[in-house]
């Protein structure tokens, strides 16, 4: 099986643990990832002005980039590039006057009308994997770790995108009860971490962050799990900060849910770049036995 595949401007700096784990795990169980070639910023958010048409240019270049290579599926991975690529491949579909007015400003490129499918990451797992042919490929399974499973406000929003209707965790729990973790609900797992609030205000102030960590916390929950390079940052890489100054009452460890994904199915632990993650991640890891089979 191959698959086309578009990783974003973050997963090939600060947030390359989330891109490595997840190209080494579809490699694991099979699956060819060919990345698209030229490709661009989707944008990083979707414009929330409705005719604010140039920046639709950037999601629906990848788009053409993936429909000249052949796919009829681009798969991507962090939850904004999903937001992004899939609402504007809805708007390409969809709104055929829009639609002619992109295409006619990219006159260097083919006519795009929404031909790819955008494919999360997670349900490209489910819908071509399955959660049982997963659990028979896990080497070294999870089973002593409690995860919260953290969608945050891309994954669900607006539901006519959403990878599963909102409140619902079915794709991120089948795939982390597949790896042998215990998934520990928590009423914090669609609540705003923050975004980019983060840039204009010091970093013990996001107040938004600390509310799901506590909330994680006080449900039970050892460690986080997550699919957006800047809700782990919001949420993993200012706790250090958060708890020395007091706004959450303990730790509780970030990962990119491919980076767990990654362990489980007993690949060397330097695909997953834990040295981009919060000391306190493998530090738990090591704790619970996770990194034996790495």
């Amino acid at each position: 099986m191959k698959i086309s595949y578009y990783p974003g401007c973050t997963l090939k700096t600060k947030a390359k643990n989330l891109d490595r784990a997840a190209i080494a795990s579809l490699e694991a169980l099979g699956v060819e990832v060919e990345e698209i070639d030229r490709w661009n910023c989707c944008g990083a958010v979707y414009s929330l002005t409705a005719d604010d048409l140039i920046h639709m240019v950037g999601p629906v270049r990848n788009l053409i980039r993936a429909k000249e290579q052949g796919a009829d599926k681009l798969v991507t991975l962090c939850s904004m590039c999903y937001n992004t690529l899939a609402r504007a491949n809805q708007l390409m579909r969809e709104d055929t006057v829009k639609r002619d007015t992109i295409n006619r400003f990219m006159d260097d490129e083919i006519d795009y009308a929404g031909e790819v499918e955008v494919v999360h990451y997670l349900s490209f797992l489910e819908q071509e994997i399955g959660w049982e042919k997963l659990k028979e490929a896990v080497k070294a399974p999870l089973s002593d770790l409690k995860v919260g499973t953290y969608y945050g406000c891309t994954l669900q929003r607006p539901a006519d995108v959403g990878i599963e209707p909102f409140g619902s965790y079915l794709l991120m729990t089948g795939m982390l009860e597949a790896l042998g973790a215990t998934v520990v609900p928590f009423a914090a797992a669609d609540k705003c971490c923050g975004s980019y609030q983060v840039l204009g205000a010091e970093p013990v102030e996001n107040s938004a962050a600390a509310a799901v960590i506590n909330i994680a916390g006080g449900a039970g929950i050892e460690a986080l799990a997550t699919s957006c390079p800047l809700c782990e940052y919001n949420l993993g890489k200012q706790q250090k900060q958060l708890l020395a100054k007091e706004k959450i009452g303990a730790p509780v460890p970030t990962y990119y849910f491919t980076q767990l994904l990654a362990l489980a199915l007993g690949l060397e632990a330097e695909v997953c770049h834990f040295e981009l993650n919060d000391a306190a991640s493998l530090e738990l890891l090591k704790s619970k036995n996770c990194l034996a089979a790495a």
